[in-house]
């Protein structure tokens, strides 16, 4: 008796230590990935020659609003975020319905050429036209300085579309749709009433994932986008970086000249990182509670 008891007092120690490891554990973590974000977010409230000196590691320093002050007195700045707003929506609401489809349909072991479709989708992972290809094929189909040149050349991202397709396969029993078929449901019946809403978390890592592509694209915007009222924010805050910069080159032989225009550069710098990146910070917390089992159903199979 005193020997089971002694057992599970050193059982329940053990889970104890190993209970305060993990916790340590994760707190660390938190941290190394939590502080970055933190640091720029009181860098771009401090002044700069305290970054610089180390003298806010923890804490803000002769705080100053004139970086979010520049950033925002740009036109540009507001019409970048109802533009980036516009397409990330767009954009998501198609690629994601392009994806969950396609990740559904090829799901299906009955679809002919199921097999010769996959390799096709895996092919283009790995090989592409390139960018003058690329650029020359939008530019015919009339899509240059139009929101579809943005969505529409990577609308369906073959991963998403992999990830998609295991979590139909591994997470939704087929006598469901057995039954279904019994009953007389229609294939598109069938997807709508059955497989879309069990398949919530799926979508919601679908959203994150193409939400987060699109509102940080910037590169397709300066490829295909000729007018800057159509430019994304990303783009828009890099344009107001850029003349920051070629201001505080123009200042350099003025005395003290180049240090002040580099010191607002810098607060420009953080103020547009922290405006850039806290719509996907607010939209996160929304669909966390489906991320985690979505993303670990779709990926235990391949």
């Amino acid at each position: 008796m005193r020997g089971s008891m002694s057992t599970k007092t050193k059982k329940i120690s053990s889970d104890k230590v190993f209970d305060i490891f993990n916790y340590t554990l994760l707190i660390l973590l938190i941290v190394v990935v939590a502080y970055p974000l933190y640091y720029v977010l009181i860098a771009s409230i401090s002044d700069p020659y305290e970054v610089y000196g180390g003298k806010t590691f923890l804490l803000p320093s002769k705080i100053t609003l004139e970086g979010y002050f520049r950033v925002f007195r740009e036109e540009s700045i507001a019409t970048g975020y109802l533009n980036s707003i516009y397409y990330t929506v767009l954009g998501t609401v198609i690629s994601v319905a392009l994806i969950i489809t396609t990740g559904y349909c090829v799901s299906k072991k009955t679809l002919p050429f199921r097999k010769a479709i996959m390799v096709f989708y895996v092919f283009t992972m790995y090989f592409n036209g390139g960018l003058i290809p690329t650029y020359l094929v939008v530019s015919k189909l009339g899509m240059l300085n139009s929101v579809w040149a943005l969505i529409l050349p990577g609308g369906v991202a073959v991963f998403n579309v992999i990830v998609a397709r295991t979590f139909f396969e591994s997470s939704i029993p087929e006598e469901l749709y057995e039954a279904a078929a019994i009953d007389g449901s229609s294939n598109l019946r069938t997807f709508v009433k059955i497989a879309l809403p069990l398949a919530k978390p799926i979508l919601a890592v679908m959203v994150i994932f193409t939400m987060v592509a699109y509102w940080n694209d910037w590169f397709t915007a300066l490829i295909y986008m000729n007018e800057k009222a159509k430019y994304p924010l990303q783009l828009a805050l890099r344009q107001v970086l850029i003349q920051s910069q070629a201001t505080a080159t123009m200042m350099g032989n003025m005395d003290g000249g180049y240090a002040e225009a580099n010191k607002i550069t810098e607060l420009i710098k953080c103020a547009s990182i922290v405006v850039g990146s806290v719509p996907m910070l607010v939209a996160y917390p929304f669909v966390q509670k489906y991320f985690e089992k979505g993303f670990m159903a779709g990926a235990v199979k391949g």
